[in-house]
């Protein structure tokens, strides 16, 4: 079974993409997803979250609230850095287990965001990288989430420049609103398919 890594910046894409690879069969393992099941439901993660960030980041039953944790650590990198250095071995751990119960797929695609800030990439056998300009993915994400431009940068600023991720990734999906995504997909798909 070959795994193949699924990233893009902010408002790039990437979900949608996801969602053609689904619709094609093949299981996706959405790792911002799962993090934030993990998040709520791993006794070890989430202590150690309550180490980090301290108890007013959860409310009274002991949940995280995800906005309030994003304004902290996405205004102090150091306690983001602390943050990710324990979801994303918990993510990893996960995702192992995943990838064992579909084991009988020719392959599976890791979904993640940040998957080569935080060397999610390796023990994968390819990563497709979905690209769009900026201005295009802010005025996704202002749309999407009903965030403002300044704190769309901020989050941007977390992830590493597209060129960077260009030079690592192994297939590229073009999502600029002119070219079409799904003969893209498909296209892939089907070269994935014949390397398995």
């Amino acid at each position: 079974m070959l795994k193949i890594g699924l990233t893009g910046g902010i408002g790039s894409g990437k979900t949608t993409v996801a969602n053609v690879f689904r619709h094609l069969g093949v299981p996706v393992y959405e790792a911002d997803a799962e993090a934030r099941w993990l998040q709520e439901h791993d006794a070890e993660l989430i202590s150690a979250m309550h180490d980090l960030l301290g108890d007013g980041v959860f409310d009274v039953y002991g949940k995280p609230l995800r906005h309030i944790i994003a304004k902290v650590v996405f205004s102090d990198k150091k306690l983001l850095a602390g943050l990710n250095a324990i979801v994303h071995p918990a993510v990893r751990k996960h995702f192992a287990g995943w990838c064992a119960r579909h084991a009988d797929h020719a392959y599976i695609v890791k979904e993640a965001a940040i998957l080569f800030e935080t060397g999610g990439q390796a023990g994968l056998d390819g990563v497709v990288l979905v690209t769009a300009p900026e201005e295009v993915r802010m005025q996704r994400v202002m749309k999407r989430d009903g965030a403002g431009r300044e704190e769309v940068l901020r989050r941007m600023e977390n992830q590493w420049p597209e060129e960077k991720k260009r030079s690592l990734a192994d297939f590229q999906i073009t999502n600029d609103d002119t070219h079409l995504v799904l003969p893209q997909v498909i296209a892939l798909h089907e070269q994935l398919l014949s390397k398995t």
